[in-house]
């Protein structure tokens, strides 16, 4: 049986202590992984003079709960979890920091903090953390972290260990934040001719698009699972800024005069206002720059080439194919072969000549879904 060595040298470790000082050095629950570690029935045991439980690996309270739990000691190095715990790291081992755990979130700055509030008698050597946990491979996840101490009863020493306790939140504020943007989004829709299904289609063509996308080495570091599922989701809401619009201008038979024009060119920022509470400035950014062209001689401000964000950019070939497929009160609706020639010609003018490449890829893909979707049918 091997048993992990117990650092004796707290500055290798990353931190220096002096009563209830702590202050950062290198790192805290560092990137590298303890060099040995005990078996889990060392650890229960080694662990047992502080528990009020008597074994680890067999107590229901917390080897059998369906909360992922965990047992920290004061390096921020796990040295216990109970078996949901590694089903959700599937990554994660005995001994292994939360800097790398939870990575990139906590930074070694915060790392730091973590440990003060663990380690202050004022807030009972307990605290709780929000985390949001991006990753490159899947969607992100948003956590609630508890942590309690672990420790004989009455006593008055800081402890050595506390309690992890992981709670996954992520289905829960997702499903509360996008029910209350989606009633916005069901408001704008009554100040708006284009119909619902235009809204649809624009999040099934970004969602075509961005998976594409996704498989680009060029566009792969920033076209996440997480990205995709946002765009599907936000680029719908490219026009919720015309709730504010005056419905005479909105809903004008015709070409518009140039203070109309004017006028209607400020839905950009309006939508940007309304959306700037959402808590990815993903949907700030696809109403503010949806109008924007490659060449700089979009609106609202004019920007060009990777100064307009990726999502506008996307968005801005999405709108236009589905705009040109559409029957208007002063327009026929065009054909999907035309509408993809005004598109390809656009590229390097109107729009960003990389994503036009995914769109003649997916050309026929964008036909099926506006056919799936179409207003005269479905």
């Amino acid at each position: 049986m091997r048993r992990s060595c117990r650092v004796k040298n707290r500055q290798k470790r990353g931190l220096i202590t002096n009563g209830s000082d702590i202050r950062q050095v290198e790192s805290i629950g560092d990137l590298e992984e303890l060099t040995e570690v005990e078996e889990l029935d060392e650890i229960a045991s080694s662990l047992s003079p502080h528990l009020d439980i008597s074994d680890l690996n067999t107590s229901s309270m917390l080897a059998h709960t369906v909360l992922p739990c965990a047992v920290i000691d004061e390096t921020l190095h796990v040295r216990w979890a109970n078996p949901a715990f590694f089903s959700f790291f599937t990554d994660s081992s005995p001994g292994v920091g939360l800097g790398k755990l939870l990575s990139p979130t906590l930074s070694a700055e915060a790392a730091t903090l973590l440990l003060a509030e663990l380690r202050s008698k004022e807030l009972h050597y307990s605290t709780k953390k929000g985390l949001y946990l991006p990753s490159k491979l899947k969607l992100p996840v948003e956590l609630n972290l508890l942590f309690s101490p672990v420790r004989k009863k009455e006593s008055k020493e800081v402890p050595e260990f506390w309690i992890m306790m992981v709670d996954d939140v992520t289905h829960e504020h997702r499903t509360l934040l996008r029910g209350t943007f989606l009633s916005l989004l069901e408001a704008s829709k009554l100040k708006d001719n284009d119909t619902g299904y235009h809204i649809k289609r624009v999040g099934e063509y970004a969602r075509l698009l961005a998976t594409s996308m996704g498989d680009d080495s060029a566009f792969s570091e920033q076209v996440t699972p997480g990205f995709i599922d946002d765009i599907y989701f936000l680029a719908p809401m490219h026009d919720v800024g015309k709730i504010g619009t005056p419905d005479d201008i909105l809903n004008k038979e015709g070409p518009l005069d140039a203070r109309e024009w004017i006028i209607m060119k400020e839905h950009t920022i309006n939508g940007a206002y309304i959306l700037n509470s959402y808590p990815n400035i993903m949907a700030k950014q696809i109403a503010l720059h949806h109008h924007e062209r490659w060449d700089g001689n979009g609106y609202p401000y004019s920007l060009a080439g990777d100064m307009i964000p990726l999502a506008a950019r996307i968005v801005t070939v999405c709108d236009v194919y589905d705009a040109l497929r559409m029957k208007r009160s002063y327009k026929d609706p065009i054909p999907h072969e035309t509408s993809c020639s005004i598109i390809l010609q656009g590229a390097g003018t109107q729009f960003d000549p990389a994503i036009i490449a995914h769109f003649k890829k997916l050309r026929d893909r964008f036909a099926e879904v506006h056919d799936h979707f179409d207003d005269e049918f479905s």
